[in-house]
């Protein structure tokens, strides 16, 4: 009995030690207009709020290979900057495309909330602004980073929009989060753009409600990929998809509006969204993205 109860005790033990060097420790630090994350001493992202940039964002978004999932503005696209929110059109002012002049969203204060632990929570506060108009529009973002495993990597994104003034936002297609992929990893490169239901490339997810989007690539010998998930608790849910086989997806209700008429929210009103970013090895079924999404919305 006594010999019975070591070896119980033994095995608990080999149990909790494997438990806890499972565990990854993220670590974070502020660098001037940013914020550096690390998940094992390994480089992850960084969150982006310099003054002169139209809004926050992070970059690079580095996989477990070590390089980044997601790719920074280009000639073609200069308004797509890795993994971000903003929107265009809101009481005539641009909160997505380049021109600081045409509107801005700037960060108020950063605070890293929790850090060297299992995750790093950071807060954020935004006001939306362009010169000569009133702001219509202040943000506070709650950034929580975990690592669930060595092949999965997890961003989850709160954001409470209070509104101001009475805000319009006109029917567009450049609105709140988005991400744009390396283009290694795109369609056009032989890469894999995939929703819920399995519908696959832009001709089949293009303004389709789903309640996720993964896109993943070959890069080498290794696939990897990142995948957006929309909470059932957000407005509009589950939101169709704005797609593009070149490496963009954002869940949008501002281009399929009710009646084609314009997004209206009045003074005071409050929107909470909530998004969770997976960055991952392998495809949409070896990530188990399906079964990390029940997860999710049962939280």
């Amino acid at each position: 009995m006594k010999l019975k109860l070591i070896l119980i005790n033994f095995l608990f033990l080999i149990l909790i030690a494997g438990l806890t060097q499972a565990q990854s420790k993220i670590s974070a630090v502020k660098k001037g207009a940013k914020i550096d994350v690390t998940i094992d001493n390994l480089f992850f992202t960084s969150y982006i709020f310099a003054e002169n940039e139209k809004y926050p964002f992070f970059y690079p978004v580095n996989g477990p290979s070590g390089a980044s999932v997601t790719s920074m503005r280009n000639g073609t696209y200069p308004h797509h900057s890795s993994l971000f929110f903003g929107c265009d059109r809101v009481n005539g002012g641009n909160y997505w495309q380049e021109g600081l002049e045409r509107g801005q969203i700037v960060s108020l204060r950063e605070d890293i909330l929790e850090n060297d632990g299992p995750r790093v929570v950071i807060e954020n506060e935004c006001i939306w602004k362009r010169p000569g108009a009133v702001s219509p529009v202040k943000d506070l973002r709650k950034i929580t980073i975990t690592a669930p495993s060595k092949e999965l990597f997890q961003i989850d994104f709160e954001v409470t929009m209070e509104m101001l003034l009475d805000v319009t936002i006109e029917k567009t297609n450049h609105s709140l989060f988005s991400g744009r992929m390396d283009p290694a990893l795109a369609v056009t490169s032989g890469g894999t753009m995939i929703n819920a239901e399995g519908a696959t490339g832009e001709k089949g997810t293009f303004g389709k409600a789903s309640p996720w989007m993964d896109c993943f690539g070959k890069r080498g010998d290794k696939i990897e990929g990142m995948a957006i998930m929309q909470h059932p608790s957000n407005n509009w849910y589950p939101l169709p998809w704005f797609t593009r086989d070149y490496g963009f997806f954002s869940p949008t209700p501002m281009y399929w509006p009710a009646d084609d008429k314009a997004t209206v929210m009045k003074k005071g009103e409050t929107i909470k969204l909530k998004y969770r970013v997976l960055v991952h090895s392998g495809t949409n079924e070896t990530a188990k993205i399906a079964a990390e999404f029940k997860k999710y919305a049962a939280d």
